[in-house]
């Protein structure tokens, strides 16, 4: 009989939480460490919807990935019962000459993905909530919604639970280090204990775990604003989210209930992080500017005065590409990070392939374009 691997995660948030999930499910005998709780607020995992989206925008060679994450958040909500996303359509809209807009329906044609091209004219009929202009093109993504990310990282860190996981919560992590003859050691303020392997998941803290990591992660504050519309009966209307390119890159999700908003911009417009424990998570009023211009321009049935901001951290690599693979000296150290904007659509899958290296040392999944394996920078 195989021995049981004991495997320690470090962070239960975004991917985390799923990779603890992934590795219950599969028999490892986990034990799981965060600096707060599942489900907190004071990094990237907040903000009540994230965008989950087949199609992509920039590189193709995830949608295979999609895929698999699609299908593991079927899973978990079959296991939990839970509604962790809703399938609302996701509509990408720029000029029809947009790079964006052409590496988009590359992908669709490529993969075979389910979509339809909307007109200008059409657009202006069907989603009145947008002023598009003459040359702008739509394509609506049905295989798209949102994702409700506190939700998502609290049932499924409590479902690895419910498989024998232990998560260890206000303990944080201070040091990962190989031991000699194989394993990992992970010490915590209240003293160290033995691995056979660690899946590190640290968000924007990767940079205070790991200072001697030779890829560089630079982390960035990312707003979000929550807009009412003007009139009531925009609430009946067929509300995707949307993701807008060309001129400002930005977002937008429907909330839950139906009843605001919620906008965020792209990775320009974030301002950098020096020390993720200090987060300046007070939004001023000109970082708003930029929002009220947006909602001016391309979303009329907006108020442009937003009832609600909030500040989060993104960690992004040079590359755009996360890191995903065992560390350079130590192969029972499997680092996912960086996530740059892509990781909680992902993150189930991610999860997945977390436990694939910690407990078998490789995946099956299409994992080259984005594996630290043999990189040198990122």
């Amino acid at each position: 009989m195989a021995t049981r691997k004991r495997v320690a995660v470090v962070g239960t948030g975004t991917v985390g939480s799923q990779a603890a999930w992934r590795l219950a499910a599969r028999g490892a005998e986990v034990v799981a460490y965060d600096r707060f709780a599942p489900g907190h607020d004071r990094s990237a995992a907040g903000g009540e919807t994230r965008v989950f989206r087949s199609v992509q925008t920039d590189d193709g060679r995830y949608v295979p990935l999609v895929r698999h994450a699609d299908a593991l958040w079927e899973q978990l909500q079959t296991e939990t019962g839970r509604e962790l996303r809703r399938l609302t359509g996701c509509l990408f809209m720029g000029p029809a000459d947009d790079p964006e807009m052409r590496t988009v329906l590359d992908v669709v044609s490529e993969h075979g993905l389910d979509h339809e091209v909307i007109d200008a004219e059409a657009v202006a009929k069907r989603f009145p909530q947008f002023r598009v202009d003459d040359g702008d093109l739509a394509v609506l993504d049905p295989r798209a919604g949102f994702i409700r990310p506190e939700l998502t990282v609290q049932t499924a860190a409590r479902r690895a639970e419910e498989l024998g996981a232990r998560i260890r919560r206000y303990n944080p992590v201070r040091e990962v280090g190989p031991v000699a003859g194989g394993g990992v050691e992970i010490r915590t303020d209240t003293g160290t204990e033995r691995f056979d392997a660690a899946v590190v998941t640290p968000g924007p803290w990767v940079g205070d775990l790991l200072p001697d990591l030779p890829w560089r992660v630079d982390v960035h504050r990312a707003i979000s604003a929550w807009f009412l519309p003007t009139e009531d009966h925009q609430a009946g209307e067929q509300r995707p989210a949307f993701i807008r390119t060309g001129g400002t890159h930005f977002y937008g999700i429907p909330s839950p209930d139906g009843l605001s908003v919620k906008l965020g911009l792209s990775q320009a417009h974030h301002k950098p992080v020096d020390d993720p424990n200090r987060l300046d998570r007070t939004v001023a009023p000109e970082e708003l500017e930029t929002f009220t211009a947006m909602v001016r321009r391309h979303l009329p049935g907006l108020n442009p005065d937003p009832v609600r901001v909030s500040a989060y951290m993104e960690g992004y690599t040079g590359s755009t590409r996360p890191l995903v693979g065992p560390l350079p000296d130590c192969d029972d150290v499997i680092l996912l990070a960086g996530f740059s904007g892509q990781g909680f659509k992902l993150s189930p899958a991610l999860g997945d392939i977390a436990a694939d290296l910690a407990l078998e040392g490789r995946t099956s999944q299409p994992i080259d374009f984005i594996t630290t394996l043999d990189r040198t920078t990122a």
